[in-house]
């Protein structure tokens, strides 16, 4: 018996579903996860609101996420005919779901950006995204990927590599759970996220991948990335 509820592969999710497809056929991906104390993300989005800020977790993870990518360019590359090669700059994908679609749309150049760019740029994308008003260079102009599933009870995931991008980080939820302290031996109870990343194998190796999403942990929970001088 036929049902009523198809989903057929066209239109724009017929375009995801390419570029799915595309993605796992070209690359060889691999995922890591970890977690991070999240104390400093949600003291620093604190102090930003109560001096009048409005930004997301996101917004903190992206400035973070700039600062140590400057020491991996690799994981800034985008596969071209010659091989992966490292941009300048970091164009920094935000994926967006919307009704029957996903999309991931770049916040340009976030290495020049403060903390307050940053959130207004990535709340304008979502704005425009709702109502199908992104440009083609913001939807195919991304280096580097960043998607989050924090709203839900996900804690780590294998997020799958936006092609020609070489690294995608996948954002899980954010819960309080024991952590033991920094003297070693207490345990605490911390907001604790999950992380995840996925890389293309061919061009990246586990080591180095490792030391990236150990790097942006320590980036996290440090909070360097997210004083009013950053950016």
């Amino acid at each position: 018996m036929a049902s009523d509820n198809i989903l057929p592969l066209t239109g724009i999710r017929g375009i995801i579903a390419q570029k799915m497809s595309e993605s796992l056929q070209k690359t060889a991906q691999l995922s890591f996860f970890c977690d991070i104390d999240a104390s400093a993300l949600v003291e620093a989005r604190n102090r930003w609101k109560a001096s009048g800020l409005k930004l997301g977790y996101e917004d903190l993870i992206i400035a973070a996420l700039t600062s140590a990518l400057r020491d991996f360019p690799l994981f800034n590359a985008v596969e071209t005919e010659r091989g992966a090669e490292p941009q300048d700059q970091f164009h920094v994908g935000c994926a967006i779901a919307l009704p029957g679609a996903l999309v991931a749309p770049a916040i340009f150049d976030v290495g020049s950006l403060s903390l307050a760019d940053i959130a207004q740029r990535r709340a304008d994308l979502v704005a425009r995204a709702k109502v199908n008003k992104l440009t083609i260079a913001e939807l195919t102009g991304a280096t580097v990927t960043v998607t989050n599933l924090g709203l839900t009870r996900v804690e780590h995931f294998t997020p799958i590599l936006s092609y020609p991008q070489q690294a995608i980080i996948g954002l899980g939820r954010m819960t309080a759970r024991p952590w033991v302290a920094e003297d070693g031996e207490t345990l605490v109870i911390r907001p604790v996220m999950g992380l995840s990343l996925t890389v293309d194998h061919r061009i990246i190796d586990g080591a180095p991948a490792g030391d990236f999403l150990t790097r942006l942990a320590q980036e996290l929970e440090s909070g360097a990335a997210f004083s009013p001088t950053s950016g």
